[in-house]
């Protein structure tokens, strides 16, 4: 584990001294603090327990108060990551995607699903994630669950397990993920109940074709008389005729649906013409639907054919969503499977791509927010996300002072404060895992 650049204080009460913090990510305005032209205000932050009782200018915190001083390094509240999917995560060296094309990934993880997804492998590949993710210094997570079949009876009682163990630690939500089709049939109505009764998101993929009206208005019925909220995969390709967001936005005017509705993906947008992309934005801010992009998987995804460069990245329209008051996020989604052979559950890594692939600077902006408030609002934790006094203290302090040392490197030696506290958390070996690795039978 790296070395601390700072340790804290044994006492309860201590001040965090000299601190740079993005005062988009304050919970309201401090007074007398002055952000600087990248968004970046000085300040000192009193810890008093498990809770921030204070930010003020820096120079505020009494010169004989117990402390650190951070020497202008940024201080940020814990990430919170909208979309994963920590069920299919860590399998690609028992099943890695032959070609790395999106129909590979939804094959091999079929294949390694029903050979291998037992209560076990699923719960041990889940709580994998789950520290590394908290390692990181990840707050909340939302979780798709592969629930076609079977394997729902086996993985949402695996989710509400983690759920438990993981509670106070990471706030975890779950939203089930079958072709949407399926919320037309007795299974569809089975498995409302059964995500009702874990208290998850009903969620769905969506494809385009002449029932794709119907299967969406079975579906908001299904949550609207369960009270649950919606969490769709949406047009993940380059194809131009994939426009099932405007009709997931239509369903929802049409039916007054009341509950959240967040849409991943949304990649095909970018491909589609300008008038159509005008219309469809249009009517998902009137229907209040929040879109998150993936832009790790969809980069490893999207546009790839053999021996040519990929020309386009698969990121969705955020700075046009943004502009229209869309609300937008960005999550790691899959970690070292088919859909995606790298990433470690970092938020921060997470954060970094994206402002380099969808170009989330000059100004950076409130774009922070994409990664933490925003993401905390969709999932329902308001208090969470943010810097604030009165708020818990679940900190990340880095030593980079600016945007262009934040953004270069891994900040690996990052120190996590949960509840006040320095988080004592390393990484999990891969090796942990190495039983369950025998390659799936093909």
């Amino acid at each position: 584990m790296p070395a601390r650049f700072v340790d804290l204080p044994a006492s309860g009460r201590y001040w965090l001294r000299d601190g740079r913090v993005p005062t988009t990510l304050l919970a309201e305005p401090v007074p007398g603090l002055v952000a600087d032209p990248e968004g970046l205000a000085r300040a000192d932050l009193e810890i008093v327990g498990a809770v921030v009782a204070r930010i003020a200018p820096a120079g505020a915190a009494p010169a004989d108060a117990a402390g650190v001083r951070l020497d202008g390094g940024q201080v940020w509240p814990c990430f919170v990551d909208l979309h994963t999917h920590l069920d299919k995560g860590h399998i690609w060296q028992r099943a890695p995607n032959p070609d790395g094309t999106f129909a590979s990934a939804i094959r091999t993880v079929a294949a390694d699903r029903a050979a291998r997804w037992t209560a076990e492998d699923v719960s041990r590949r889940m709580d994998f994630g789950l520290r590394c993710s908290f390692a990181h210094g990840t707050r909340a997570i939302r979780t798709h669950l592969d629930s076609l079949g079977p394997q729902a009876a086996i993985s949402w009682p695996v989710m509400r397990a983690l759920r438990q163990r993981w509670a106070g630690r990471v706030e975890l939500q779950a939203a089930s993920i079958v072709p949407v089709e399926i919320f037309t049939s007795p299974d569809g109505e089975r498995l409302a109940d059964l995500v009702a009764d874990a208290g998850g998101i009903l969620g769905g993929v969506t494809y385009m074709g002449p029932a794709l009206d119907a299967q969406l208005d079975r579906a908001l019925a299904l949550a609207a008389e369960r009270g649950l909220g919606l969490d769709f995969h949406v047009d993940e390709s380059g194809d131009p005729g994939a426009r099932s967001l405007a009709h997931i936005a239509r369903a929802a005017l049409r039916r007054g649906f009341a509950a959240p509705i967040v849409c991943g993906h949304c990649c095909s947008l970018v491909v589609q013409p300008p008038e159509v992309v005008e219309e469809t934005l249009d009517l998902v801010k009137q229907a209040g639907i929040a879109v998150v992009t993936l832009p790790m998987c969809n980069l490893y995804l999207q546009n790839r054919e053999p021996g040519r460069t990929p020309v386009w990245r698969g990121v969705t329209l955020l700075h046009e969503m943004k502009t229209r008051g869309i609300p937008v996020a960005v999550a790691s989604d899959n970690c070292r499977d088919p859909f995606n052979g790298y990433g470690d559950h970092d938020m921060l890594e997470v954060f970094r791509e994206a402002t380099r692939i969808a170009h989330l600077d000059r100004p950076h902006g409130d774009w922070p927010r994409a990664v933490t408030s925003t993401p905390a609002d969709l999932m329902g934790l308001a208090p969470v996300g943010r810097l604030g006094a009165g708020l818990p203290a679940d900190l990340v302090l880095f030593r980079s002072r600016h945007w262009s040392e934040l953004l270069a490197r891994p900040q690996s030696d990052r120190v996590v404060v949960r509840a006040g506290r320095v988080l004592d958390a390393a990484l999990p070996d891969y090796r942990e895992l190495d039983d369950l690795m025998t390659e799936t039978p093909r």
